[in-house]
């Protein structure tokens, strides 16, 4: 069932936080809601809304859907549902499935005409497919493995029946990817490097298949464990941002979820945001939308990227940015 519903300011809040309960509770009335150049999607109790401020739409009604993602003229969203890999328009209407096997973290090719989104590869580990957009009836195609190119495709595993409870174990297995806004590259969970690391993220190169470790924990003489997961690139394809954790060596070593910026070309890291932010899209160069907490629950906040400036946006959380032209 489709609904476009909009609802403005705090009376949205007040509404949907009755219907979920404590975890999104209204904001505090001193925390306006900022005003951004283009919609966010987010999600919120398995529903998709958009905003740019204090007004928002939900998009949909009966739940079950995750990692909504902008399509590159913004006038679609790809996301998941059933396990599967979905389309629709923007204003809620127009779904369609392009998956018939398990799809995980969809990201769209900067033509449009394509989707990367992650499934089990012919290694048996997490591999990254691509599917048309435009053609009838598509078949998926392997891009990583690069191995596994031209070989058939393994039998699609069962969707996942429930997400683990806690932050971090929902977090690990998170197999979103990323295209590059030049299209040259996609950045993913696992890859090669899982032959040498625990656990590890990498930035494929899309025409020949060649792979770089950008994060890794534990193997290869890293004395540490922890994930890096949900990668998101700058729209000028200079910076790649990431959900981290890490238990060192010490406890002084231990990082709670966090988020990582990384140079893609001096390959310099830093950190962004606040302890438990997550999921970061980027607006422009110095500001981003992620998963953070806030008033007892997941929220998506603004996220200054040279500070530490936040401001609650709306409740929900798995943010994307829709492109401004």
């Amino acid at each position: 069932m489709k609904a476009v519903i909009k609802i403005t300011g705090t009376t949205a809040l007040a509404v949907f936080g009755m219907a979920a309960g404590a975890l999104f509770a209204p904001a505090a009335a001193s925390a306006a809601t900022p005003t951004l150049p283009s919609l966010v999607a987010y999600v919120r109790t398995g529903d998709v809304y958009v905003s740019k401020g204090a007004t928002e739409t939900r998009l949909t009604t009966d739940g079950g859907y995750n990692r909504p993602r902008w399509s590159p003229d913004g006038t679609q969203l790809a996301y998941l549902r059933g396990g599967q890999l979905w389309t629709m328009k923007a204003d809620g209407s127009a779904e369609r499935r392009l998956t018939t096997r398990a799809a995980s973290g969809p990201s769209w090719a900067p033509d449009g005409k394509s989707i990367a989104f992650a499934s089990l590869s012919c290694s048996g580990g997490p591999g990254v497919y691509r599917i048309s957009t435009t053609a009838t009836n598509a078949q998926p195609q392997v891009l990583f493995p690069s191995d596994c190119r031209g070989e058939a495709l393994p039998a699609s595993p069962s969707p996942a029946t429930a997400a683990p409870a806690g932050l971090n174990d929902r977090l690990r297995t998170d197999d979103a990817v990323a295209w590059s806004p030049d299209g040259t590259k996609i950045a993913f969970r696992g890859g090669n490097c899982e032959s040498t690391y625990d656990a590890c993220l990498t930035v494929g190169t899309v025409a020949a298949g060649g792979e770089r470790t950008v994060a890794a924990y534990g193997g290869g003489g890293v004395q540490n464990s922890g994930f890096a997961v949900v990668p998101s690139w700058r729209a000028d394809g200079a910076k790649l941002a990431w959900t981290a954790y890490q238990e060192g060596e010490t406890a002084a070593e231990n990082r709670p979820v966090h988020l990582v910026e990384w140079d893609a070309i001096s390959g310099a890291k830093r950190t962004v945001g606040a302890t438990l932010d997550r999921e970061l899209a980027y607006v422009d160069a110095t500001r981003g939308v992620a998963t953070g907490q806030y008033n007892g629950g997941s929220y998506v906040m603004v996220v200054g990227l040279s500070g530490t400036a936040r401001t609650p946006f709306h409740a929900g959380s798995q943010p994307s940015v829709q492109p401004i032209h």
